[in-house]
């Protein structure tokens, strides 16, 4: 994958959170920064979920039917 070079601006808390991110799972920050962009663009676009969200829902769905339908009573 070809990356290519930018130059922006963003809040210092949100860099050292994501740099923080980058660190603790061992990547490099432009890495971490190139993952949230794209999730970003797919949420902006409406495309479905991310699969680990859906099998979240499901299990959460299939753990706890019953309550769900009382509530939804």
């Amino acid at each position: 994958m070809v990356m290519q070079k930018f130059s922006s601006q963003a809040r210092p808390e949100l860099l050292e959170e994501v740099r923080a991110v980058a660190a603790a799972e061992g990547r490099q920050f432009q890495s971490v920064l190139d993952e949230a962009l794209a999730e970003w663009l797919d949420r902006k676009k409406g495309e479905a979920p991310r699969p680990e969200v859906l099998a979240h829902i499901k299990a959460s769905i299939a753990r706890h039917r019953k309550l769900y339908e009382e509530l939804a009573k």
